[in-house]
């Protein structure tokens, strides 16, 4: 596997040229971390740019952290077709998936496997209660749930908050049908098991992770991504034990490391975030790219052409674009 020190050389070297925008070219559809380009009515391209978000506000950008997202993403879209339908047709970038158009549905499930993050930072005694939940407050940080839980939110533009809600609410509001729910229920454990237990192969442990699905020709799918460092948390597992009982948090290889460097700065979504300084987009960058080779397996082997390659990709899709 790659060494610490030649990531962060490879890392600062592609510093200067980290995507964030496909240049030239106008998206249909920009997200906090990926332009969308319509491929027709039927297909879309996503373009895993190097733009960074953490508490719904895109903060700047990663040095590679497109392709490292992308390589983690299709890694795990193509295992996830065993368990639930995605919208996934192709890889045709190290930094662009070739995707199926779905009808997404406007929330997010997250499935929780540990308390941690925003979760661990809600008041004991009311923890869970904005997602229809009664959690034991005596659960120490980091612990494991009995059995996961589920803590929907909606899907807001970019620059809104996303909400937390309940599944009910999700009926309620009449953002899903009922028969949709319980679907999106059934398929986002089926997917947490999978994950977890291909984590824990690979010394990891797959603490929390965020779906989005659609429907595609009626049917309930996956869409977007599936337990990258962006959508989910993941600890190493030989130092969890040791590093929880000198009551230490777990050694983190994802976005939340980041959340906790936005923290110490007194950011927490509100007002405006410090500037990401050199130093601390190479941890990021060395913590996905970390995470991405203990999870595919093999070695992260990073892609030249920058922006001007990601651009030509795109428009042999489209032309006109």
């Amino acid at each position: 596997m790659t060494t610490d020190a030649a990531q962060r050389l490879a890392l600062a070297a592609h510093l200067p040229t980290a995507l964030d925008a496909v240049p030239t070219l106008s998206p249909d559809h920009r997200g906090k971390v990926r332009d969308v380009f319509a491929l027709g009515a039927d297909e879309l391209l996503l373009v895993a740019t190097d733009r960074v978000s953490a508490f719904d506000v895109v903060l700047g950008t990663i040095p590679l952290k497109g392709q490292l997202l992308t390589e983690q993403s299709a890694f795990w879209l193509q295992r996830a077709a065993a368990v639930a339908p995605t919208h996934l047709v192709e890889r045709v970038d190290a930094a662009v998936l070739r995707c199926r158009r779905a009808e997404a549905f406007p929330i997010e499930i997250v499935v929780r496997g540990y308390l941690a993050g925003s979760l661990m930072r809600e008041p004991p005694a009311t923890r869970g209660r904005a997602y229809g939940l009664t959690i034991d407050p005596t659960i120490a940080p980091w612990a494991p749930f009995p059995t996961p839980v589920l803590t929907p939110t909606t899907k807001e533009a970019v620059g809104v908050h996303d909400q937390p809600c309940s599944l009910d609410d999700l009926v309620a509001s009449g953002r899903l049908a009922r028969h949709h729910v319980e679907r999106v229920v059934e398929l986002a454990l089926a997917l947490f098991r999978m994950g977890a237990a291909h984590a824990d192969a690979q010394g990891l442990i797959l603490v929390d992770t965020k779906y989005e699905m659609g429907l595609l020709h009626g049917e309930v799918c996956v869409i977007d991504e599936v337990h990258t460092a962006d959508s989910s948390r993941f600890w190493v597992k030989a130092t969890y034990a040791e590093r929880i009982a000198r009551g230490e948090p777990p050694e983190m290889l994802d976005k939340e490391n980041l959340r906790r460097w936005l923290l110490a700065r007194g950011f927490s979504g509100h007002g405006t975030p410090p500037a990401l300084d050199d130093a601390i987009r190479v941890d990021v960058g060395a913590w996905y790219w970390d995470l991405t080779e203990r999870v595919v397996g093999a070695p992260f082997l990073p892609t030249a052409g920058g922006g001007a390659r990601v651009a030509e990709v795109v428009r042999r899709f489209v032309p006109h674009g």
